[in-house]
């Protein structure tokens, strides 16, 4: 009897076994199957530009990065701009064509480049750090805020600017170091003035990255405090199985399995398509951010500058727990502060809202107990837009004369560095503008038909609390 149950045993062990197996597999093959039935891929997806920067390219100047940019536009205009091919109806909205609405070169300065932008008797430097996917474009607001007062740098990291498939084989060191070499330029340029730094998601993470790596070498910050929006300190744990689907990929052949998205190209400023690699990029880093956070200690993170972090509550792309936990749930007292963006919480709102965002931290809120001043900017009652700004330390509000919009309920990742006059994400029409104007989307009809999904279109794309921003950078960035 013994030797018949073991046996059993056995058969159903070894049955179980190979029945996963088939289950996974037919897994892996539904999901090859679901990837490589998406769009074809264009030409912005294939051509791969050689002239990009890399941490071992022969560059050891910022005058030199941008010598080397200047080949890499004309590279970019030869392959892609002049490349004969056929009409397609796409072309009117497709930034790869000159002349279409999403055309860069409608607007007066080409916000994929690197800029300068010196300033008479300066008070001060900035510099100004894209996200993935992003370009220079994207903190154009706040260099305009303070141009007149200081030298201003916004760089445009290795793979953004160009094509999306610049993504799929960049490392997060190439864009380190091109931080580095901008770093050093403004130190030069600057002297003993201070040198600030706006970062936004990745270019965030990637000043974070700087400053944590020169006291792990036992260097001063470069940084006199550093303002980070919507930073990517830690991303959903999809993110960390990012490389396997690309490397699948390339196993079976399938070029499409090297993206996570295949879309049309319509925002002159912004990839649509987005790279398996480009995620992983984003995880490595913030890998390396955390265990040099862990590795320091409060005691050597006092050598950080100080920190002023803009954060939604709600955020797709980024972790939020992330932020509050792994980056100011480490730091010392030493002068940091973040801002919460919490959702529009008037009763229609939550009535539809499945689950509130700000339960997982409401008791370590009311603790009040953080080493960083914690503001959180809210409703002043469920019966009012109107918003206030709510310091957890110790409860103290005060009214921001600003107020929610109708029919928003919430901010998102990409909406905080941009106003509501913004002429391309921003909500107001100018009929006089001759490029698209994204933020005045609002197309409706049966799901499925349009190329562009509906969560995109849908997805808040400016920030009502702007003003508000910046009179907190205002506060940090002080010469």
């Amino acid at each position: 009897m013994k030797t018949i149950i073991i046996g059993s045993t056995k058969h159903l062990a070894f049955a179980l076994f190979y029945a996963s197996l088939g289950t996974f597999i037919a897994l892996i093959a539904m999901a090859v199957w679901f990837l490589n039935s998406r769009p074809d891929l264009s030409i912005w997806h294939t051509t791969k530009l050689t002239s990009e920067y890399r941490a071992q390219s022969e560059v050891s100047t910022f005058s030199d990065y941008m010598k080397l940019e200047d080949k890499l536009f004309t590279e970019l205009e030869t392959k892609v701009y002049l490349e004969p091919s056929e009409p397609q109806p796409f072309d009117i909205l497709n930034r790869y064509v000159h002349g279409s609405y999403s055309d860069p070169g409608h607007w007066t300065q080409d916000w994929n480049r690197s800029y300068e932008w010196p300033t008479d008797n300066a008070e001060f430097g900035v510099l100004l750090l894209h996200g993935m996917s992003d370009s220079p474009y994207a903190l154009s607001h706040f260099a305009n805020h303070y141009k007149d007062r200081a030298h201003i740098l916004g760089l445009r990291l290795p793979g953004h600017g160009t094509l999306p498939s610049a993504l799929t084989n960049i490392d997060w060191q190439d864009m380190a170091g091109a931080v580095a070499l901008a770093t050093r330029h403004m130190k030069q340029v600057l002297g003993e003035k201070p040198l600030y730094l706006i970062g936004f998601s990745t270019g965030a993470a990637l000043a974070l990255n700087h400053e944590l790596e020169r006291i792990a070498a036992n260097k001063d910050a470069d940084y006199s405090a550093m303002v980070l929006i919507s930073p990517a300190i830690g991303l959903p744990a999809v993110a960390a199985g990012a490389r396997w689907q690309a490397r699948l990929g390339i196993v079976l052949g399938l070029d499409k399995l090297s993206w996570n998205s295949i879309q049309a190209e319509y925002d002159p400023f912004k990839y649509g398509s987005f790279a398996v690699n480009a995620g992983d990029v984003v995880y490595q880093l913030s890998m390396r951010n955390h265990d040099l956070i862990l590795r320091q200690g409060r005691e050597r993170l006092k050598g950080l500058p100080p920190i002023l972090t803009f954060q939604s509550l709600t955020d797709d792309t980024v972790d939020t727990s992330a932020v509050i936990s792994a980056l100011y749930g480490q730091l010392p007292d030493a002068g940091h502060e973040l801002v919460l963006f919490d959702i529009n919480r008037t009763k229609v709102n939550l009535s539809l809202i499945l689950n509130d965002p700000l339960k997982p931290y409401r008791e370590m809120m009311t603790q009040g107990e953080f080493n960083y001043e914690f503001t959180l900017v809210e409703n002043e009652s469920l019966e009012s837009r109107d918003i206030q700004a709510r310091r957890l330390n110790d409860n103290s509000t005060s009214s921001l004369g600003l107020s929610w919009p109708k029919q928003i309920y919430s901010l998102s990742h990409v909406a905080l560095p941009f106003p509501k006059s913004d002429a391309l994400y921003g909500p107001i029409w100018n009929s006089d503008k001759p490029h698209i104007q994204i933020g005045t989307g609002a197309s409706r009809g049966e799901r499925g038909v349009i190329s562009v999904s509906a969560s995109e279109i849908l997805r808040q794309k400016w920030n009502p609390f702007h003003p508000y921003m910046l009179s907190k950078m205002d506060e940090v960035i002080v010469p």
